[in-house]
């Protein structure tokens, strides 16, 4: 089979299945079977599929239609412009959570703070730590997950991002210990110094579905990204209310707490943040949505 039928076959069950961007995905599995550029499909569509290459284009485009997210299948997703290895293991990094990246860059610049400490919260693949680590300049950040096999993921790409020396990974379970997040933290690496808390900032993406709304989320989501980084509870609110507890205590004066939410979420959010914060905002995501919540902790 030539390369230019096997695209097309790829592409046409695709919309068989009723993917939104057949074309594109088609495309990227094939350069993922091929390790070729997207350049290459159309400079040589008469290049000769191997009988290995045609059968393992086929299966991932299987999987593809089955539902299985493309970047699961392909292991690789883009965030900050940096490339990110993902598995089932870790939520897939999306465009709309750049916009809580920029934020938190843009205050740390702002403040002109020197070596920042920032703690992430919730971290998966690591792209919110590794990306702050990417771009601030002399940032130490703790990246903190209930998930070891996610930690693992994070581990990886900090090594592939040449940022390992400055992100230290920490398992922990913030709803478990909000009163006492040095419990969560690896001995020498406390949130607390002698002199009081030590995080400049505190990020997180965390789980924000509301539990019964789980069942109803698109099956690509649903059927194969962990259920540990999608539940946020009854109200979905759960995670946001430890984070905001334990920031308390563990945010310097004048630091900042960031916060991705869902849809309709920004409002609630802002509110746990009323006591203990100031100067909250909301920042809507590329397609105008209440995305993101910051607030800069109040002197104490």
């Amino acid at each position: 089979m030539i390369l230019k039928e096997a695209l097309t076959n790829g592409i046409n069950s695709l919309k068989s299945a009723n993917i939104q961007a057949p074309v594109i995905e088609a495309g990227v599995i094939l350069c993922h079977t091929l390790g070729c550029s997207r350049a290459y499909l159309y400079s040589h569509d008469d290049y000769e599929l191997m009988i290995g290459e045609v059968e393992a284009y086929a299966r991932m485009i299987d999987e593809r239609v089955k539902g299985r997210p493309l970047q699961y299948i392909t292991g690789s997703q883009e965030f900050m412009s940096l490339d990110f290895i993902v598995t089932p293991d870790v939520l897939i990094p999306r465009q709309d959570t750049e916009v809580l990246v920029e934020e938190v860059i843009h205050h740390v610049s702002s403040s002109r703070k020197d070596n920042p400490v920032i703690l992430d919260i919730g971290t998966g693949s690591g792209s919110i730590a590794i990306s702050l680590a990417h771009y601030i300049n002399n940032c130490r950040v703790f990246a903190m997950d209930i998930s070891k096999d996610a930690l693992g993921v994070a581990r990886i790409n900090a090594q592939r991002c040449g940022v390992s020396e400055r992100v230290v990974f920490i398992t922990g379970n913030i709803l478990k210990c909000p009163d006492s997040l040095e419990s969560c933290l690896m001995p020498g690496n406390s949130g607390r110094s002698k002199d009081g808390p030590s995080f400049d900032v505190i990020v997180s993406n965390p789980p924000y579905i509301p539990t019964a709304d789980i069942a109803g989320l698109e099956l690509q989501v649903r059927d194969f990204e962990p259920h540990l980084a999608l539940d946020g509870g009854i109200d979905g609110l759960e995670f946001y209310r430890s984070i905001v507890k334990a920031a308390l205590d563990y945010v310097k004066p004048e630091g900042l707490i960031a916060f991705e939410v869902g849809v309709g979420q920004a409002d609630d959010v802002a509110g746990l943040l009323e006591k203990g914060f100031q100067n909250i905002r909301i920042v809507k995501d590329l397609s105008g949505i209440d995305r993101v919540v910051t607030a800069v902790r109040i002197h104490f």
